[in-house]
């Protein structure tokens, strides 16, 4: 009977937390609902404004929020769980609870430095300022860390572990872990210099002449540089690699050179001068030649079955497919003018001399 009683009483204790555990799981799943239509409404709004910060906040704060909503409701649970049972497994979620909540303040923080990067960018872009890409992304990935650092000190000070502790410990593993991965932390400061000394920047077309280097720098990483050569397949090269390399950035020319030799007939050589004096008046002329640079036009050299010239200019612009339709024009325009001097473009030709003798040979 008194069993009987005891199974009774308990099951109307088991009735009761079970109750205010679905009161408490209702609750949380309204207010989460909640807050997310709210949120979803503050988002379209700021969405109408022209500042893009207010976009960027709430857009990070939305998954770390609800997270914590859900966090509380669950730690209120297991509370009275843990009041109706006086299991003492139940007491860790207290710590639990404090380390979900330095969770959701760093996801928070981290998003919001994703946000706010993107928009540095997106920002000059479209006001077309002259600004330095890399660097902002270099900031963010230095910001992004600098919080997972902090975050995990945090959280391990939230779960009783001494810091100071893991900083000793830090010291003397530091020197066995630097020789496990040296090569790892050769590519990290490989890329520290890279951000620091700016041989190049996103976007920047490279080359090195050490190495089979070449195309358009996508991203730079802490560890790998991606860079996507001109057919388009992917190159990862370690930063380490650009501290012992020389490394040629095309893109930061101020022109593109004409470097042009141009043969005619030894017939024509009389009419060397005029035409070399009116190319080089067509040069001077032409709008897309800069002509504040070195610009030549001279003869230069007796060939074997031609006489040569050379012009030697500069364009104004450093487009690739620009500068060859330029080239073009200045090409066509040399042709007309060495035809308007009625002279002839020489090729490659051989003068075979005979003998009198087997000339008149020939001739019978």
């Amino acid at each position: 009977m008194q069993s009987q009683t005891e199974w009774s009483s308990w099951l109307a204790i088991f009735d009761e937390w079970v109750a205010q555990i679905f009161v408490i799981v209702l609750v949380t799943l309204l207010l989460n609902f909640v807050v997310k239509r709210i949120m979803a409404r503050m988002a379209a709004r700021f969405a109408l404004t022209p500042n893009p910060w207010d976009d960027a906040l709430i857009e990070a704060l939305q998954k770390p929020l609800a997270f914590l909503i859900w966090l509380i409701g669950l730690t209120i649970a297991v509370y009275v769980i843990k009041e109706a049972t006086q299991q003492s497994i139940f007491a860790s979620a207290a710590p639990l609870r404090d380390l979900g909540i330095v969770f959701a303040l760093s996801w928070f923080l981290y998003r919001l430095a994703i946000n706010v990067e993107a928009n540095v960018i997106a920002i000059h872009e479209q006001q077309d300022r002259h600004y330095d890409k890399t660097t902002a992304v270099a900031l963010g990935k230095l910001v992004r860390l600098s919080l997972i650092i902090t975050s995990t000190l945090v959280a391990l000070q939230t779960l009783g572990i001494s810091i100071s502790g893991v900083l000793a410990f830090g010291g003397v593993g530091g020197i066995a872990i630097g020789f496990a991965a040296r090569d790892l932390l050769a590519n990290f400061f490989g890329a520290l210099m890279v951000y620091w000394d700016r041989p190049f920047n996103v976007g920047d077309w490279i080359r090195s002449p050490d190495r089979e280097i070449e195309g358009t720098v996508e991203d730079i990483g802490w560890r790998l540089t991606r860079i996507r050569t001109f057919d388009q397949r992917p190159l990862y090269v370690p930063n380490s690699v650009f501290t012992g390399i020389v490394v040629e950035n095309p893109s930061r020319m101020a022109n593109r050179r004409i470097n042009e030799t141009i043969a005619i007939r030894y017939a024509d050589i009389d009419k060397m001068a005029a035409i070399v004096t009116d190319v080089k008046a067509m040069l001077m002329a032409h709008a897309e030649i800069d002509t504040t640079k070195t610009l030549m036009v001279n003869f230069d050299t007796f060939n074997q079955s031609s006489v040569d010239f050379f012009i030697y200019t500069f364009t104004k612009t450093t487009n690739w497919v620009e500068f060859h339709h330029i080239k073009q024009d200045v090409l066509l325009k040399i042709a007309e003018i060495v035809a308007q001097h009625g002279a002839q473009m020489a090729f490659p030709t051989t003068t075979l001399d005979l003998p009198e003798q087997v000339m008149v040979g020939l001739q019978k």
